[in-house]
């Protein structure tokens, strides 16, 4: 076989190292993909990797009763494999495990969500590596691939970095899809993560062959001038505040946007229901469950921004409708109200006083215009 004059000079440039013992650290589908990879090279190739060890965190209950539990997706790939399973909540006094004279030398943390320690980094011949889904510095943190949907960016990548042994994402890039990334048009996480998932395992695997990761070891991340315009976003995690939603400067696309990649969305409204010592109970939260849907027909009413208005009452299925801040109505058929089963909007609307629905028989009389507003905005 004859070989291609750049495949020469990457063999030739290639570093050596011993066989491999791998700590692999991980969670979800990314990273499942990449421990596949993984395992895979070490089928073909047993003299580049002798042995993989996979860590995890445990099972969680999950739910207000505790009751169910939920494991992590990487376990059960894992045991699939045949491969050692570690599953650990915290790295404090737990060593990786050791053989007399092959202890684990690399580390691969790829969606782990714990930092590893100091100790167990210097503990291994060649440090650590992790494949972060996006174009670091850009993107730095535990929900890259949320944060680039939400900030609509079209083009993605991943980086492979070292591990830093106090900080998370400021390691040594050691591979980076080349700026400014792939093209994609994904809507969802799951079609994001689809895509470029792959490329992280190709990646990892190109750097073992390689060698990248051995020492004196070459930064090759993207110039930082390409950041000049670009404003740096941390991907935070995405928590309840995020999923809060803001009808004065959301825009429709905006919120049906947030609603397929983070939600559901939620809001509090004020209820004039009264308990049974004749007191207010308060506000209510509200949980969007089912989403929304544009209003696509023309309407002919013009709620205040953020106000629902409940259409349709002498019809058999009535609905909720909301104004965005852009002009724009969405329509809510059915909502969660917190403590309660989903149902329809009408239905938890008349339930929690959130309006003034008039008993039956009374709604020809009383609203002939066949709609009704929410006392209060939402907020």
């Amino acid at each position: 076989m004859v070989l291609s004059i750049s495949s020469q000079r990457r063999l030739a440039s290639a570093k050596t190292y011993d066989p491999l013992r791998v700590l692999f650290c991980g969670s979800d589908k990314f990273s499942i993909v990449s421990l596949q990879a993984l395992d895979h090279e070490r089928r073909l190739r047993t003299g580049r990797i002798a042995s993989i060890d996979v860590v995890c965190r445990p099972e969680k209950p999950v739910r207000r009763q505790l009751r169910a539990v939920r494991e992590v997706p990487i376990a059960a790939t894992a045991r699939c494999l045949g491969l050692p399973l570690h599953q650990i909540d915290t790295f404090t006094g737990w060593t990786p495990p050791t053989c007399p004279q092959d202890p684990v030398n690399l580390i691969i943390a790829v969606s782990f969500g714990l930092r590893i320690p100091a100790r167990i980094l210097a503990s291994a011949k060649y440090g650590g590596l992790n494949v972060h889904p996006s174009m670091l510095p850009e993107f730095p943190g535990p929900a890259p691939l949320h944060h680039t949907l939400l900030a609509n960016r079209k083009t993605t990548g991943v980086t492979l970095q070292t591990l830093h042994p106090t900080r998370f994402d400021e390691g040594i890039i050691v591979a980076q899809t080349p700026y400014p990334g792939v093209e994609h048009q994904a809507a969802t996480v799951d079609e994001l993560q689809a895509l470029i998932a792959p490329l992280g395992a190709n990646m990892l695997i190109q750097s073992l062959k390689d060698g990248s990761f051995v020492p004196p070891i070459r930064e090759v991340g993207w110039s930082n001038s390409a950041l000049a315009s670009r404003e740096v976003t941390h991907a935070s995690k995405i928590g309840p505040n995020d999923r809060h939603l803001d009808w004065t400067t959301w825009s429709a696309a905006d919120i049906l946007r947030r609603q397929r990649i983070i939600g559901p969305l939620w809001n509090m409204t004020k209820t004039i229901a009264t308990g049974k010592d004749g007191e207010r109970k308060g506000a209510k939260r509200i949980i969007w469950e089912h989403g929304f849907r544009l209003l696509e027909e023309e309407c002919h009413l013009f709620p205040a921004i953020g106000h629902p208005i409940v259409v349709g009452l002498h019809g058999a299925t009535p609905k909720m409708y909301i104004r965005t801040c852009d002009g724009n109505v969405l329509v809510a058929d059915s909502v969660k109200i917190e403590g309660e089963a989903t149902t329809e909007a009408f239905h938890a609307t008349k339930r929690n006083s959130f309006a003034p629905i008039p008993k039956r028989g009374d709604e020809t009389t009383q609203y002939p215009h066949d709609f009704v507003a929410f006392h209060s905005p939402l907020t």
